[in-house]
């Protein structure tokens, strides 16, 4: 399994327990990773949308126009702001945790739990930009958590899955 930290920050096989998903039975993750560079853009993205529709708000009523904004208007400006922030937080979403009980990975919209069974391996082709899960009939789902912007701790974070797949995975017959 790989050493050191995971792209989450945490240490790879530490033994660091996190609940699982309700109703799961796993309750104890051997990897967890997360995105390290998209989070922190996601993160000053979104105070700089915020920072910027206020500034917006506050100089609606000092500029001349030739439209009458009211206080509605400014309120409006930073509510749009914060949406819009929102938005940009859910790249900051992407986690993947491991463990004996199967992968779960959960992306900018959903969460789902695959069982060792299901999964036939862990991808990085070339020129992608995050890894993926490998299911039978040539069917994967991305990890977004695992981005190659992130360098060592993708590789990490990769290495630990096919580890892990390794020891809890079941073996295939190739056929």
């Amino acid at each position: 399994m790989a050493t050191g930290r995971t792209a989450g920050g945490g240490t790879a096989g530490s033994g660091t327990t996190e609940s699982g998903p309700a109703g799961s039975g796993t309750t104890d993750w051997e990897l967890v990773a997360r995105p390290i560079k998209a989070r922190w853009c996601a993160i000053v993205g979104a105070v700089a949308v915020i920072a910027a529709m206020s500034v917006v708000a506050a100089l609606l009523r000092t500029v001349s126009t030739g439209v009458y904004f009211r206080l509605a208007d400014q309120v409006a400006m930073v509510m749009l702001g914060v949406l819009m922030a929102g938005g940009l937080l859910l790249f900051a979403r992407p986690r993947v945790r491991a463990g004996a009980g199967g992968v779960e990975i959960r992306n900018i919209v959903g969460t789902r739990l695959f069982e060792w069974p299901e999964v036939r391996g862990f991808g990085f082709p070339d020129s992608a930009t995050w890894g993926r899960l490998e299911l039978d009939d040539y069917e994967y789902v991305p990890i977004l958590a695992v981005q190659v912007v992130d360098g060592a701790r993708s590789i990490a974070a990769m290495q630990g899955l096919r580890d892990l797949h390794a020891r809890h995975g079941v073996e295939t017959d190739g056929s």
